[in-house]
């Protein structure tokens, strides 16, 4: 491992980490994609057009309609018509929703629980703060 490349060793445990994700998520009926779209809504704070979840999502905009099928078929989701543009659609989170998105954030911070157990509380606050520099030098 001396020799493995920084950015191939972090793609290697974030690869780890999804997975780990991706299997407590299953037994919620959710995709990644499913709980991503959940999250960009919770985190809007209100309904979003697909244009915009889309973009939040950093997708396509008709890569995000079979995602929102799939969570309106479910009850997680709704749309509605834009009053502001009747040619827009809104997608509401439902209450449903909200639920299932709070248990997809508890499945998330559970499997990086067991992906960085290894680790003491003090590496972890290090990598975080590590990370945490990188990141902001993006956005």
């Amino acid at each position: 491992m001396d020799d493995m490349e920084l950015s191939e060793l972090l793609h290697l445990v974030s690869r780890r980490l999804r997975h780990g994700w991706k299997n407590r998520l299953e037994p919620l009926g959710l995709s990644p994609g499913q709980a991503r779209a959940l999250r960009a809504l919770v985190d809007a704070g209100r309904p979003l057009r697909m244009v915009q979840l889309a973009d939040q999502l950093r997708i396509v905009p008709r890569s995000v309609t079979p995602v929102i099928d799939t969570l309106e078929e479910t009850g997680l989701v709704r749309r509605q018509v834009d009053p502001a543009n009747r040619r827009s659609t809104l997608v509401v989170i439902t209450d449903a929703g909200r639920e299932v998105y709070e248990r997809a954030r508890e499945a998330r911070r559970e499997a990086g629980h067991d992906l960085f157990a290894v680790l003491t509380d003090e590496q972890r606050d290090q990598l975080k703060e590590l990370l945490g520099t990188v990141e902001s030098q993006f956005g």
